[in-house]
Parts: structure tokens; C-alpha cells; sequence
């Protein structure tokens, strides 16, 4: 039983021959594509893999990616990286920003961000310019953030004449 009755309906079930008013109720229309999603100057799509894909290889692009699935081998991506909850990835990772609510197992590079979520868990060392980490999160590794690339030349060559003089000296 309806809870609701047009007039057209109405007629129609009266007399099946009379036909409703064209335009009075037209099918909605199909849906557009789907939406881009913006991202800095320019709109990138996002390709998403599912919780059932298994994917081993290198993955190279210009676009956004999702992965609720497993992978393993190497992501090069000029896009985020959203590591969905259940997902595992052993890889190494180069992204514009990466989001971890699943389990990373490799090495980050993000130019510009790395939100490690509650659920998410990272075994690796991290670079990116700013780190979000979430309380409940897990991570194994060595991090660095907040360096642009002068501070962290300064930095490492800095470090690298110390080590010297401490190993020459006995």
C-alpha cells in the first residue's frame, strides 16, 4: 500500500489508456560523473582498490589513491595516499600526503603531510613536512618533520662531520 497517491496514478488505475502528463513526473536524471576531487592547483581523480584486491608491483601516477586492500612493492605517486582501516601495504611510499588508518610496513616520503590515525599502525622511518599522529596509533621508526630542504642538509652534514671527528679521535 502507498502512503501517498498522485492524480496521475489515480487516473491511470481508472483508465489504463489514459497516460500521464509527460513532464509532470520525469525520471530523475542519471547521475553525473563522478565528482573530481581538488587537490592544489589542478583536479586529480582518485583510484580506489578494495578490501578483496591483492596487488603486488609499482604503482606511478599523477592521481589520488585509496587502498583498502593489500599491496606490496613501491607507490610513486603527485597525489595523496589514503590507507584505508584493514588494509596491509609492505611498500616504499612517495606522496604529496599520506592518511594511515591500516598497517604500513616501509618507508614514507610525503612532501607534505602524514596523519597517522587511531587505527592506523606504521613500521618504517617517515619524512614529510608536517606529522598528525592520533592517540591509539602504533609506529616503529625513525621520524622527521618540520625540515625544509636547507635545514635538513645543514642537519645531516652537521651530523656527518660530528660522526667523523667522534670516529677519528678513538
Amino acid at each position: 500500500m502507498a502512503l501517498w497517491n498522485h492524480p496521475e496514478q489515480e487516473a491511470q488505475k481508472a483508465n489504463p489508456r489514459v497516460e500521464p502528463p509527460t513532464n509532470a513526473h520525469a525520471a530523475p536524471a542519471p547521475n553525473p560523473a563522478p565528482a573530481l576531487r581538488e587537490s592544489g592547483p589542478k583536479d586529480r581523480r582518485e583510484s580506489i582498490f578494495g578490501a578483496g584486491v591483492v596487488i603486488e608491483g609499482k604503482i606511478e601516477g599523477d592521481t589520488d589513491l585509496r587502498i583498502a586492500g593489500k599491496f606490496k612493492g613501491e607507490i610513486q605517486i603527485k597525489g595523496d595516499l589514503d590507507i584505508e582501516k584493514g588494509a596491509r601495504l609492505v611498500a616504499k611510499v612517495d606522496a604529496v600526503a599520506v592518511s594511515i588508518a591500516g598497517e604500513l610496513e616501509g618507508n614514507i616520503v610525503a612532501s607534505s603531510q602524514v596523519r597517522l590515525l587511531e587505527s592506523g599502525q606504521l613500521i618504517g622511518d617517515l619524512k614529510a613536512s608536517t606529522m598528525t599522529v592520533a592517540a591509539g596509533s602504533r609506529m616503529r621508526g625513525h621520524v622527521e618533520f618540520g625540515w625544509n630542504a636547507s635545514e635538513a642538509a645543514k642537519f645531516n652534514n652537521g651530523r656527518a662531520s660530528e660522526s667523523n671527528k667522534n670516529g677519528s679521535s678513538g
